[in-house]
């Protein structure tokens, strides 16, 4: 016979810890819940319930949110500073720092890349 006395552990990370780190991490690149969610490919209001705790994730949604918000999956399971993840992030202050960041992501060619940022070289030595 089995006998199951373990106790559920108490320093789990919650579903609502994982949301905070996502909004957290979220505003910090400057992505609305809708364009986060376009990028995950489930709905802003799912997004929100993601962020709010109102839902858990699946495996597989933990690892495209970790991919759109460019953070190592592990990051939601820190035990200890799960709010410190998105801390550590860009360190970008500006909102024009952040939309060239978003939108250099977003290219998905190496080519295109590489030009955006010989584009960028070049007007900085302006």
């Amino acid at each position: 016979m089995l006998c199951y006395d373990a106790v559920m552990p108490t320093d789990i990370i919650t579903t609502r810890e994982i949301g905070a780190v996502i909004r957290k991490r979220r505003n910090e690149l400057g992505l609305s819940q809708e364009q986060l969610s376009e990028k995950v490919g489930v709905s802003y209001q799912q997004i929100q319930r993601y962020e709010n705790g109102g839902s858990m994730l699946n495996v597989e949604n933990v690892q495209r949110i970790a991919k759109a918000l460019a953070i190592p999956v592990t990051s939601f399971f820190d035990s200890g500073s799960v709010t410190g993840v998105a801390e550590t992030g860009t360190g970008y202050s500006s909102v024009e720092e952040k939309r060239l960041l978003r939108f250099f992501r977003d290219l998905a060619a190496r080519s295109d890349r590489l030009l955006a940022t010989s584009v960028v070289r070049r007007l900085s030595k302006k």
